[in-house]
């Protein structure tokens, strides 16, 4: 089949990589417009517009797909089915029309649970044990198109949102390629979703990140994981922000308030509204990643402080 992709951060080249190597033509790449990145603010391709540069297939960058010249040159590639992967943008009917199998939106979660734009970053928050990622035909709605095939994933202890989404990129590669080959045999069924077990991911903040020390152990690490590394987790001491890594729930350990810190030797704990957690690895403003201890030990936290 002739295909159009559109999608735009890093976690699209496993994809784009499937379908170079697969039997279908890719004519063009979709993406969002280059944006402004660095000190220097300089315009910078997206990860999905670069990998198409470097190899001579052209680049789409509408500011939004319902403009006339991006339909009109869409029309004229004729695709018969544009494949998404976190594209960023909203499609209008219109476009969704163009070609005649539809477009097919590989999205990490197992729908219709964490419908939206941060559906790994949820899962994680909430304490999933098992998620997945689904290929669905695109529709007005938010990812409520019917299902063509799903694949399942375990959440592990100490995935973070990165680790995850990293393997269900390359495993959805597959789903995705094997939904497209079997679209281009006739073989290919979608299939309505469930209207039970909805459930909707927005946007991560970076206020949602921002770590709430009363609450229990468990919550406090989930939450870091989830936002890590987008947006970061982080806390204030010293009325300065202070980001953070994975931390590491502890059972046998002195009680302490929440946001507590208590510097021993070789490691740093902070009080949580249950069991306190050993903190991994910290960055304060302006400073270099660096563990808790070294961190700690440069600071000389005074007994009792509190991170907030």
């Amino acid at each position: 089949m002739r295909l159009v992709f559109a999608g735009t951060p890093e976690v699209t080249l496993p994809s784009l990589d499937a379908i170079a190597a697969s039997s279908h033509e890719l004519v063009a790449v979709v993406t969002r417009p280059d944006a402004p990145a660095g000190r220097g603010r300089r315009l910078v391709r997206s990860p999905a517009g670069a990998w198409a540069d470097e190899r001579g297939i052209e680049v789409l960058t509408p500011q939004r797909p319902r403009e006339p010249e991006f339909q009109e040159r869409l029309r004229e590639l004729a695709p018969d089915c544009v494949p998404v992967v976190a594209y960023g943008a909203l499609v209008p009917p219109p476009a969704l029309a163009i070609p005649r199998h539809g477009w097919i939106n590989l999205h990490f979660s197992l729908l219709p649970a964490w419908r939206g734009a941060a559906p790994v970053q949820h899962a994680v928050l909430h304490g999933d044990e098992v998620t997945g990622a689904s290929v669905f035909e695109l529709e007005e709605g938010m990812d409520t198109g019917p299902v063509y095939g799903t694949l399942t994933e375990r959440i592990r202890a100490t995935d973070t949102s990165g680790d995850l989404l990293g393997r269900l990129a390359t495993e959805g590669a597959g789903l995705l390629i094997a939904v497209l080959d079997a679209i281009e045999a006739g073989t290919a069924r979608a299939h309505p979703q469930p209207a039970d077990g909805v459930s909707m991911a927005p946007k991560i903040t970076v206020e949602d990140a921002r770590v709430r020390w009363d609450d229990p152990a468990f919550a406090v690490d989930r939450r870091i994981r989830a936002c890590t590394p987008a947006p970061g987790a982080w806390t204030t001491l010293r009325g300065e922000r202070l980001k953070l890594g994975p931390v590491r729930p502890v059972a046998n350990a002195a009680a302490l308030k929440p946001g507590e810190l208590l510097v021993e030797r070789t490691q740093v704990l902070a009080g949580t509204a249950t069991t306190p957690v050993i903190l991994g690895e910290v960055r304060a403003a302006g400073k270099k990643p660096m563990s808790a201890s070294d961190w700690a030990r440069g600071l000389r936290i005074n007994p009792g402080e509190q991170l907030q």
